[in-house]
């Protein structure tokens, strides 16, 4: 059938509006919109106009694009946004509309209705934007703010999407956790355990960092998410561990970072420190959670009994290569009881008593550094203490470098 025959039969159907009769000529060549090349068909085979409230297509949907697209700015005027994205929720009458159509008068150059609803909301709001002094445009992979029109409720809702920040962390101080770390005897209540706090760290990063990110965002939640963590009774020093720090429902995306990065340093009186803080692109989101980069370490150990220098330095040299690592018995309540099998880049150390000594360690990701030293009853092999035949123990542990050559490093095992 050619385009003016079949617009002939839809014409002579019943009432129909502009947009629906150009749109079942959508993928024809022409340059045209849906409404004008309703029109110029419409003019061609001397039909008259029709008011789109009375269309038997959409039963008028098209006439209520700018109502919705009011309702749509009504309640995004609080927020900063500086993309969206429109969705329709067809009517039961309008999905039945539609099949009738594809079955009655089947068209090749047809364009869904969804489709054209979703184009002309996104333009009606983008004019609106403009006559209010505002710019934004239309990000169909994650948008700032989203719509959701649903057409039997005559009803307009609103999705605010979170704002995802990078950067890197310094902490500096020892005895705060990465997150909250809930205990898991009473798993918050309170017990003895946690001194009746519900948590074995008094503190975390998260809880000390988030706050001044929701009162830059004005945002009502979130959470951050590392590359990896380090234990509470571990310092992360050199450039920092790099992480992502979502913020749920905020008014504010632009915000004054270095602000930001001041208010956590003084309000953390230095334990805490954030560097290179910007927004996250997805890409740069993707490395952080998925990446894994070698780390470098410094311990320091405690002997059960005198270590003699050239033992030790054998010692050393003999953790380099292959490492055997069952889960640790610290963390198997958590983790997946498993056998990995990672490598010890390089290592070096010194003594500084008969029972004392300065471990350095570079890894890589995901070997658990206490248990390398320790043994843990057999569970890492080789270990510090299984090559010099004598007990050995992580009294302190610092992380100096996540060797993220790539500029992104990616999560780890916790250490």
């Amino acid at each position: 059938m050619d385009p003016l025959s079949l617009a002939e039969k839809l014409l002579a159907a019943g009432p129909i509006c502009d947009p629906c009769l150009g749109r079942r000529f959508a993928l024809l060549p022409g340059g045209l919109t849906n409404p004008e090349r309703g029109a110029l068909l419409r003019a061609a085979l001397a039909f008259g106009p029709v008011p789109p409230e009375e269309c038997w297509v959409c039963g008028g949907a098209f006439a209520r694009i700018s109502a919705w697209a009011q309702k749509a700015w009504e309640l995004a005027r609080p927020y900063e946004f500086h993309t969206f994205l429109f969705g329709v929720h067809l009517s039961p009458r309008l999905e039945a509309t539609e099949e009738f159509l594809a079955e009655r008068f089947p068209s090749p150059w047809a364009e869904p209705v969804r489709r054209h609803l979703n184009r002309a909301l996104g333009q009606a709001f983008a004019e609106l934007l403009r006559r209010e002094g505002r710019t934004a445009q239309v990000d169909y992979g994650r948008p700032d703010v989203q719509f959701l029109v649903d057409m039997e409720k005559d009803a307009v809702e609103l999705q605010v999407n979170p704002a995802v920040f990078y950067g890197r962390y310094r902490k500096l101080v020892r005895g705060i956790a990465q997150t909250a770390w809930t205990c898991p005897h009473c798993r918050g209540r309170g017990c003895g355990a946690c001194g009746g706090t519900g948590k074995l760290a008094a503190a975390s990063v998260e809880e000390l960092v988030l706050p001044v990110f929701l009162e830059a965002t004005g945002g009502v939640g979130g959470h951050l998410h590392g590359a990896g963590r380090e234990d509470a009774d571990a310092r992360m020093l050199g450039r920092g561990r790099p992480f992502l720090l979502t913020v749920e429902g905020p008014r504010r995306r632009r915000v004054d970072l270095a602000w930001v990065a001041e208010e956590v340093r003084r309000r953390t009186f230095g334990a805490v420190e954030l560097l290179d803080l910007r927004p996250a692109t997805p890409e740069l989101e993707e490395r952080v959670k998925s990446g894994k980069f070698a780390k470098r370490y410094l311990a320091k150990v405690s002997f059960s009994a005198p270590v003699a220098e050239e033992a030790f330095q054998r010692a050393v040299a003999g953790l380099v290569g292959e490492i055997r690592q069952r889960t640790p018995e610290r963390v198997r309540h958590r983790r997946a009881d498993l056998v990995r099998r990672r490598r010890v880049l390089a290592a070096q150390g010194r003594l500084l008593s008969p029972t004392e000594a300065e471990l350095e360690i570079t890894c890589e990701a995901g070997l658990y550094v206490k248990e390398l030293v320790s043994g843990d009853r057999g569970g890492t092999e080789p270990s510090l203490a299984a090559l010099l035949g004598t007990a050995a123990t992580v009294t302190e542990l610092d992380v100096l470098d996540i060797l993220d050559d790539a500029g992104v490093v990616g999560p780890e095992a916790e250490e």
